[in-house]
């Protein structure tokens, strides 16, 4: 978990920097709701994953499935609202979510794999 809020500490520096000091139209304003959003997912799904180790390792998978499915259903329903209220510059604000979509994800599943070839 200290590796995801890590993560998240620097994407927040490196954004927060990218808006000061460049020209940002690759930047959606909402950039920090983005990463809260992915933050508190990326936290739940830690939960659910060592839910899944600490027991029956054979409810590790199931967990670990069901946390992915839940992160796809909630990424839609998110990126689903913010389109329905009709948010200024819908294309930047989807194409940040997918970029932080698809970073956390390999992030997600690095770690897990790392931390798995060290419990096997």
């Amino acid at each position: 978990m200290l590796r995801t809020v890590l993560l998240t500490a620097l994407l927040a520096i490196v954004f927060f920097l990218a808006e000061q000091y460049t020209v940002t139209f690759w930047l959606h304003p909402n950039w920090k709701i983005l990463l809260i959003f992915f933050f508190s997912v990326s936290i739940v799904t830690h939960r659910l994953v060592e839910a899944g180790l600490q027991g029956d390792r054979e409810r590790f998978v199931p967990l670990y499935l069901s946390a992915t499915v839940a992160r796809l259903i909630l990424g839609l329903a998110f990126i689903g609202f913010f389109l329905y209220q009709r948010i200024d510059q819908r294309r930047v604000f989807v194409l940040n979510f997918l970029v932080l979509y698809i970073f956390y994800t390999g992030f997600e599943i690095w770690t897990l794999t790392r931390n798995l070839r060290r419990d096997s």
